[in-house]
């Protein structure tokens, strides 16, 4: 699959004759830049496979342990953690997801904040250390929604957060456990985790404008 495939149409300007154009140098270049590979097949696998042995690390082994990934693509890690986790003979990791998603608030006419549209958590919470799975860390609103949401369903002994990616640029006062890799994103420009289980390929690519 080329690199081009996973980005959007790109951004032309055209400017007419007697108006000069001002842009700001971030956004020229967040226009301009090209999209880069952070991280192919291989080291979203080790990516996973090492937040697996930091979870069970930080717990004293997988007792007590549920995964619950954001829909899609934290579902879809959350179920490669349980699975490495198995592997490493830590027994069946019970799954769960939550289907978070953006809406607008019509009332007053601007975006709101991501909210729960639908859940599936087939066990008990209470007491249990529940580790929360996403794939892309941004401006912590989605992973806000995701508590608010555990919040209802029970009181769990802690619930700690596993990401494939931090890119910063918070806007609550949210923090990973678990990050898989650290990257600084220019503002403008979108971090792209693409999984075989959903896009059929591994990656996770950074470049585009995100109009």
């Amino acid at each position: 699959m080329a690199i081009n495939e996973f980005m959007p149409n790109a951004v032309r300007l055209h400017p007419q004759a007697g108006f000069f154009l001002p842009a700001r140098a971030h956004l020229v270049a967040a226009v301009n830049a090209k999209p880069s590979f952070a991280l192919d097949a291989a080291a979203i696998s080790r990516c996973v496979k090492r937040i697996a042995r930091e979870i069970v690390e930080h717990n004293d082994g997988a007792a007590n342990l549920a995964l619950v990934g954001i829909v899609r693509r934290g579902a879809a890690l959350a179920e490669r953690l349980a699975a490495a986790l198995h592997e490493d003979g830590k027994g069946e990791i019970p799954v769960g997801t939550l289907d978070i998603s953006s809406y607008r608030d019509d009332s007053k006419g601007e975006p709101g904040d991501p909210r729960l549209l639908g859940r599936d958590i087939p066990f008990a919470l209470d007491g249990g250390r529940v580790i929360l799975v996403d794939d892309v860390l941004y401006t912590g609103r989605t992973v806000r929604a995701a508590l608010t949401a555990l919040a209802d369903l029970g009181r769990p002994e802690s619930i700690q957060l596993a990401v494939l990616v931090d890119r910063g640029q918070r806007e609550l006062p949210i923090r990973a456990d678990y990050v898989g890799k650290n990257i600084a994103a220019p503002v403008g420009q979108r971090v792209y985790v693409r999984l075989s289980e959903i896009d059929g390929i591994d990656a996770v690519v950074v470049g585009g404008d995100k109009s």
